[in-house]
């Protein structure tokens, strides 16, 4: 009986990107684990597939008001549109992946009872990220960024030339295809393919991984946190655009400055009691197979 039960979170919403069975299954037992123990349930109105079925959809607005806590289903593709959707503004996320674990939804659906029990309960871990903004000079847009941001040539294998200012210090000037910008929870995706280093969620560092560089000696650079990155776009005849986590993007024009900083907005992520970062990794990343014996 849930009116007994001390409860963390009173009011729940519950969101996908993606349109199939599964998610659809998974969200109504989801509501169902939540009506059982007298937690109030609102499913989000960007839930185009739940919409369909089921006329009582909220907006985002009402969401933002009024849950405390949001349950993203799918994987990290509807991990980071819901945390630049609700997680920006404050909202806990908690991620329930379809089978797959992701470095981010931890939560797989055969757990799914216990686990969110457990949670609502308080036995959680809290996890914070921080995301990166960015403006480009006379442009009024301002981009946010959970994994990472890219400045890349409009046109495939053409390079272009920027230079890089750190906290105002000139540091080089470049031809490549681009420079990745990443979070530590983009060191896993995008970065990591162009051989950037994998960063521990814990180290608030910002990771500047060169694309197909032309010249030999680019390392990636690995800088604080709290560091004003300044990108200045050289090249004269190709177009470049600037792009936020795959998803948005801007064209830059020769001569505009890209401005990138950590925001102030943090994204808070609620992990059951017993995630390991470490162990994603050996999932995601195939570390260890093969290996029998643990210590």
């Amino acid at each position: 009986n849930g009116d007994k039960m001390i409860k963390k979170f009173k009011s729940i919403a519950i969101y996908s990107s993606l349109k199939n069975d599964k998610v659809l299954k998974i969200a109504q037992q989801i509501s169902e684990i939540l009506n059982n123990i007298g937690v109030k349930v609102i499913f989000s109105d960007s839930f185009s597939s739940y919409k369909n079925l089921h006329s009582k959809c909220y907006s985002d607005r009402y969401i933002l008001n009024t849950a405390d806590l949001l349950i993203a289903i799918g994987g990290d593709g509807t991990l980071l549109s819901s945390s630049r959707r609700y997680g920006y503004k404050g909202i806990p996320i908690l991620g329930v992946n379809l089978g797959n674990l992701g470095f981010l939804t931890d939560l797989a659906p055969e757990d799914l009872t216990s686990c969110l029990v457990k949670v609502i309960q308080g036995k959680y871990i809290k996890d914070e990220r921080f995301f990166l903004e960015s403006s480009v000079g006379r442009k009024k847009s301002t981009l946010i960024a959970l994994n990472e941001f890219v400045i890349h040539s409009d046109l495939v294998a053409q390079l272009i030339e920027y230079e890089l200012y750190l906290d105002g210090s000139f540091v080089y000037r470049q031809k490549a295809d681009g420079i990745i910008v990443s979070t530590p929870t983009g060191s896993t995706g995008y970065s990591m393919s162009g051989n950037g280093p994998i960063v521990h969620p814990d180290v608030k560092a910002i990771t500047l991984v060169p694309m197909f560089p032309h010249s030999l000696n680019t390392s990636p650079l690995v800088i604080s946190g709290e560091a004003k990155i300044s990108i200045k776009m050289i090249s004269k005849k190709s177009k470049a655009k600037l792009s936020a986590d795959s998803h948005n993007s801007i064209s830059l024009d020769k001569g505009d400055l890209v401005n990138i900083v950590k925001a102030k907005h943090k994204l808070t992520l609620i992990h059951p009691i017993e995630h390991d970062f470490f162990s994603s990794c050996r999932n995601k990343l195939g570390w260890s197979l093969g290996l029998k014996n643990q210590i």
